[in-house]
């Protein structure tokens, strides 16, 4: 076998069934449970908001979540398919047309929110 062969092979094997990661698009609201290691502790912290970005793919495919704390807008890049990230939930769906959902950085107020998407409802929580 040559090496790309073995490194397709290895990364196929770190992926996560498509089963634990659910159908979602930029706009959606999504809800991830990451594992944070403290010292000998261990515990599994949500972080909810907005997916404004999905980029990479295969073992490399990143998602950039965003939400407002206190007035402050905090973003976080997850990788999709890391141990750590335990469970991803989409809440809500949005209508959009990009992308990439970057110019929601400058927004606030009313401007700040997507237009709900009435087709598709997320799959519920079971």
């Amino acid at each position: 076998m040559n090496r790309t062969t073995v490194i397709e092979n290895f990364e196929a094997a770190q992926l996560k069934n498509p089963s634990d990661v659910p159908d979602m698009r930029v706009g959606d609201t999504v809800d991830v449970h990451y594992r944070i290691i403290e010292g000998d502790k261990e515990r599994v912290q949500r972080f909810q908001g907005v997916l404004i970005s999905l980029k990479g793919r295969g073992i490399n495919r990143m998602m950039t979540v965003r939400r407002i704390v206190a007035n402050e807008g905090v973003e976080r890049i997850f990788p999709v398919h890391s141990p750590r990230v335990g469970k991803i939930e989409v809440l809500r769906r949005a209508d959009v047309r990009r992308a990439k959902l970057y110019y929601l950085r400058s927004r606030t107020g009313k401007s700040r929110r997507l237009r709900e998407d009435r087709d598709e409802a997320p799959a519920t929580k079971s």
